[in-house]
């Protein structure tokens, strides 16, 4: 499994990084995620300067696209010619979306008819037909977005369980809880992703 961690300029980095390392740790099962890019480096809202790993092409052959959020999205979602190097397909790919990073699934009309954000975002997703939920994940057949920074690793999880399975997908997880936690945190996941992993595509899923 590929998967694309669009990062640009001004990113979350809870939202790239959390998902990459969780995600990571799954590579004996098959599973690489990459940070996915323009040009060789991007630079986060902090500053932090990290190595492109994969040009945004990667995204069209990938298994899975996840959008992370960023000082700068409603610019680059203005971008036409970086907008237009996006060519998806939910049929045969997972997308998923984290707080501003739905913002690009609308503008690439795959938004879908449910979905969830930050409250940041929340404003410019209430113009449009979608039915806002307040979850930290809302998935519809193949895309799925999260609300929250935090909402990372359930982000990561979902793809995981997609992949190897809700058992496998909450052990990596537990893994990376906070000790003392581990099963309280292994429930709390549990009742968040399970519920999103078997939703139908719906014929009026994408607005």
């Amino acid at each position: 499994m590929q998967i694309a961690i669009v990062t640009l300029d001004g990113f979350n980095e809870l939202d790239s990084f959390v998902a990459l390392s969780i995600l990571n740790r799954a590579k004996a099962d098959g599973v690489c995620a990459e940070i996915t890019s323009i040009g060789t480096s991007v630079t986060s809202m902090n500053g932090v300067e990290v190595k492109t790993q994969q040009p945004l092409s990667f995204c069209t052959k990938a298994d899975v696209v996840l959008f992370g959020s960023g000082i700068h999205t409603l610019d680059h979602i203005g971008n036409a010619d970086l907008m237009a190097q996006f060519d998806l397909d939910p049929s045969r790919q997972m997308i998923g979306a984290q707080c501003s990073g739905a913002l690009f699934l609308h503008k690439l009309g795959l938004l879908p008819a449910i979905a969830t954000t930050d409250s940041k975002t929340r404003p410019y997703l209430a113009r449009t037909n979608t039915v806002l939920e307040d979850r930290p994940l809302v998935a519809q057949g193949n895309i799925v977005t999260s609300g929250g920074c935090l909402s990372s690793q359930y982000l990561a999880g979902w793809v995981l369980a997609r992949k190897l399975g809700i058992d496998k997908a909450l052990a990596i997880l537990e893994y990376v809880a906070p000790v003392g936690q581990k099963s309280l945190f292994g429930k709390q996941a549990r009742d968040v992703i399970t519920p999103q992993l078997d939703v139908p595509a719906k014929r009026v899923l994408y607005c």
